[in-house]
């Protein structure tokens, strides 16, 4: 048995020894933590546990016991201003990368005081996209920065 505190809600669950925090997640109903590569490449499993972003396709779910879990839809208002922006620069094409884009820029804005474009890069180098290459997503995040 394990306690997570997911989006300000505990949960108590039972978990096999090799089973990673995407599975729990979803199984504890939180669907925007999406399955992309499973093998911590394509940044798309992203959650911020107590506050650093991880990759949950990655993580025991025995190893985040006791921790504070954010998933997409717990910051819900923030993904909402950064989702325009990606809307309005085209950043946002076929989705894909979206949800774990939004969740390392959220970690970042909260980490990170005014970083330059290299840093932005550098903190958002795990995300894949096949679709923008880039340029209209970072124009969306210095956007949502300057909010």
């Amino acid at each position: 048995m394990i306690t997570l505190t997911v989006n300000g809600k505990v949960h108590q669950t039972e978990v096999d020894t090799n089973e990673v925090l995407i599975d729990t997640l979803r199984r504890l109903g939180y669907k925007s933590v999406k399955r992309g590569c499973e093998t911590a490449n394509c940044g798309l499993c992203t959650v911020l546990l107590d506050d650093k972003a991880i990759l949950s396709c990655s993580l025991l779910s025995l190893r985040a016991d006791g921790k504070h879990i954010l998933t997409l839809e717990g910051v819900r208002e923030e993904a909402k201003l950064l989702g325009g922006f990606l809307a309005e620069q085209g950043g946002e094409q076929c989705g894909y990368c979206t949800p774990g884009l939004m969740m390392n820029t959220i970690a970042m804005k909260r980490e990170l005081v005014d970083p330059t474009d290299e840093e932005i890069a550098h903190y958002l180098m795990g995300n894949l996209c096949r679709c923008s290459g880039y340029v209209s997503q970072l124009r969306a995040i210095r956007q949502y920065l300057e909010v």
